[in-house]
């Protein structure tokens, strides 16, 4: 992978206030951590040798998915000229998971950056011809200024931390 996706990503996440945590999958427990506000709920990650801690609750109820303060979900793939990532729908329930926490921490492996919103659609379009339904183009903290000034958190999370695994 060339660094120039990653380092455009990195810009884009630092223009919108998201936080990147680099690390490789093996020392993922212990970077992930001391990033997670109790209670955390989560899903399970699909990278070899990245695992959630065990005070992650991966089989949520409703009512944990409810008092949640940290969200961690897989990202599919970030988007490096928006600083956006993709959580992909699926039955391990990261739409929620993604959505319902104050602070979302998405995990993107670094061969799953891509330059732009063009290679972004190829890849949704390959997603939805392979069966995968739905997708959340997330871009930062959830805000809103429909009622007039800007409300963060109001229709996901107030932050969002990226967590960008170097070795995958």
């Amino acid at each position: 992978m060339s660094a120039e996706p990653i380092a455009t990503f990195a810009s884009s996440l630092e223009d919108l206030g998201v936080d990147l945590v680099r690390t490789a999958a093996d020392e993922f427990a212990s970077t992930v951590a001391p990033l997670l506000d109790a209670p955390a709920v989560g899903t399970p990650l699909p990278f070899e040798s990245a695992t959630l801690p065990d005070s992650v609750e991966t089989d949520p109820t409703v009512a944990e998915l409810e008092a949640a303060a940290t969200g961690v979900t897989a990202a599919g793939y970030g988007i490096a000229d928006y600083g956006s990532v993709v959580v992909q729908g699926g039955a391990d329930g990261a739409e929620p998971v993604s959505l319902y926490a104050d602070e979302h921490v998405a995990v993107v492996a670094a061969s799953d950056v891509l330059p732009d919103m063009d290679a972004a659609f190829d890849r949704l379009a390959e997603d939805v011809r392979s069966g995968t339904r739905q997708s959340i183009v997330a871009t930062g903290p959830s805000a809103t200024a429909d009622m007039g000034s800007l409300v963060e958190g109001a229709h996901g999370p107030m932050d969002v931390t990226v967590v960008l695994l170097e070795d995958r």
